[in-house]
């Protein structure tokens, strides 16, 4: 059997897990010992450094963990498999758009920063941390069952918006933001692996669902009940039924890391 990481497998899981949990707490623990590290002078400035430390955690923790000779960059699902199964997400996303537009309207707030950094930059740090790093690498260099791996980053993912929720302070407003977050981190997962386990299926539909809720503007009364989740949670099932009929990861799902 090929050896795909340098560490036994145990030590070697405590290590992702705390990767993952902590990728994006990087400027919290560095102020917690007394090292703060500033923000970045701009807009979104604290948010984006910690979005860019997340994502060298993840690089870095991936690349001590892999053994020499096995690629890095498929190792966290960056590889392209094409772009059919991602433009098949978008797709799925479209009633989502319309129905947000029926109940909503065009967010005049909104500016182009702003969809940048919260529909676009911070996703694609997020997956690189929890799907790249907390599934694909835990499934395919740890050996982990591709449900585990699905999951646990998934209750990371969950907990980390639930604490910017207010954690235990935040309710029950909290506690759905940590259901819905999970429940979307285990479908980002699935995707990517009906996709041969690349990161761009999933990425796609957290980039339009983001990008949706950010360009139309929905009552938080409507965002929060049956009609907003449902719409969320049609998108994610459409995009599976999709992608997994297009067939993509037979032909790719054991392609060597």
């Amino acid at each position: 059997m090929i050896r795909l990481s340098r560490l036994p497998a145990m030590p070697a899981s405590v290590v992702l897990v705390l990767a993952v949990a902590l990728g994006l707490s990087v400027r919290d623990i560095a102020h917690d010992i007394g090292m703060p590290i500033p923000a970045l002078p701009m807009p979104f400035g604290g948010s984006l450094l910690d979005n860019l430390f997340a994502v060298l955690v993840a690089l870095l923790v991936a690349r001590l963990l892999l053994a020499p000779g096995h690629s890095l960059r498929r190792s966290l699902g960056l590889q392209c498999n094409g772009v059919r199964a991602p433009l098949l997400v978008v797709l799925a996303t479209v009633p989502c758009w319309l129905g947000l537009w029926w109940l909503g309207g065009i967010n005049n707030d909104i500016d182009a920063l702003s969809l940048l950094m919260l529909a676009l930059l911070f996703p694609l740090a997020e997956e690189i941390l929890f799907r790249g790093l907390g599934f694909v690498f835990a499934h395919r260099v740890l050996g982990w069952p591709w449900w585990l791996a699905a999951a646990v980053q998934a209750v990371l993912f969950g907990a980390v918006h639930w604490l910017g929720s207010g954690g235990l302070e935040g309710g029950v407003l909290a506690t759905l933001v940590f259901a819905v977050t999970a429940l979307g981190g285990f479908v980002f997962a699935w995707l990517n692996r009906l996709d041969g386990y690349t990161l761009w299926s999933g990425l796609a539909l957290h980039v339009s669902l983001n990008l949706a809720w950010n360009v139309i503007s929905v009552p938080d009364a409507i965002a929060l009940n049956w009609q907003g989740i449902g719409l969320r949670l049609g998108a994610a099932a459409l995009a599976l039924v999709l992608v997994w009929r297009a067939g993509s990861s037979r032909r790719r799902r054991l392609a060597p890391v």
